[in-house]
């Protein structure tokens, strides 16, 4: 039996404004970038200066940041640029491998860490409190501030600085409070068990990012998405028999792709898949590819 088949491609809602975003994306990174590298000169210094192994660790973990918010800044640049017929859909998804990398170098250096500080828990020296007070209220300013520019970003890449950048400040409060505790009682054992407890906190979320980043690579359906709605909606639409073979994934956790069979027996196809196209903007779905049918046929050798 004969069938017809109308295919359609739809994409893009302000590519001017989603350029502008981009843009600002790469400036909040590099911002963040400078901030982290002037204070990891400050906390190699300072850590030195007070022996305390919990700012050396922040330290490290910071220089990590800094070597990802580098690479985070070069693919987040390399991202803006325009799809070509190398990569049909566009370089956003290169953001993601600085997501990649950052997780790779913070897990790397927490391990490192964890261990050094089970050594001074077992066989605790003493601190200079009082710097280490210093360094913590500078630690909670800079990072503050950094971090304070980075909630600005809507991208995964800036979401995932930020939440580096977040950890950092919390890590700062707890030193800040640990060095205040240790100006009125003689506890050097608490700095190695404050440095174990902000590593233990970042390989958890390191663990969470490296999640949903391989979602996104493995073409997973966006999380913010309820496909069972989405279904529901496209289902309900005016002439449309019944809607199959739909795919659903996000090329960066930010611009959705779609595309389906719709079965229907419509007049006007054109004015369909506007419909359909309208019903997806609300989801965040910026390319659709719609295919009707006018039969109900038999998808198993032309759909996957």
């Amino acid at each position: 039996m004969a069938h017809h088949h109308n295919h359609s491609h739809s994409h893009g809602h302000g590519h001017g404004h989603e350029r502008l975003h981009e843009n600002n994306a790469a400036k909040n990174i590099s911002i963040a970038f400078f901030l982290n590298l002037f204070f990891v000169v400050v906390e190699v210094i300072g850590g030195l200066f007070t022996n305390s192994i919990a700012i050396l660790s922040d330290a490290l973990h910071d220089f990590g940041d800094c070597l990802s918010l580098a690479v985070a800044w070069v693919l987040q640049k390399k991202a803006t640029q325009k799809r070509d017929h190398k990569y049909t859909y566009g370089y956003k998804r290169f953001s993601l491998l600085g997501s990649i990398f950052l997780s790779g170098v913070l897990f790397v250096s927490s391990v490192f860490v964890l261990t050094e500080a089970g050594k001074r828990i077992l066989n605790p020296q003493e601190i200079n409190a009082y710097g280490m007070l210093w360094i913590a209220i500078v630690g909670v300013i800079i990072n503050g501030a950094a971090a304070l520019r980075m909630k600005k970003g809507d991208s995964l890449n800036e979401r995932a600085v930020f939440l580096h950048i977040m950890e950092d400040v919390l890590g700062w409060i707890a030193v800040l409070i640990a060095s205040i505790t240790m100006v009125f009682v003689n506890l050097p054992v608490l700095d190695p068990i404050l440095s174990a407890a902000i590593s233990i906190w970042v390989l958890t979320n390191v663990f969470k990012n490296m999640r949903d980043t391989f979602r996104i690579m493995l073409q997973a359906t966006p999380g913010d998405v309820d496909i069972n709605d989405l279904e529901k909606k496209l289902n309900a639409v005016e002439e449309v028999v019944s809607i199959h073979d739909l795919h659903l994934w996000t090329i960066d956790g930010e611009s959705h792709i779609m595309t389906l069979h719709a079965v229907s027996n419509t007049t006007n196809p054109e004015r369909l898949k506007r419909n359909l196209i309208n019903i997806a903007k609300p989801f965040h779905i910026d390319h659709v590819t719609i295919e009707i049918e006018k039969n109900d046929i038999d998808c198993q050798h032309n759909c996957d």
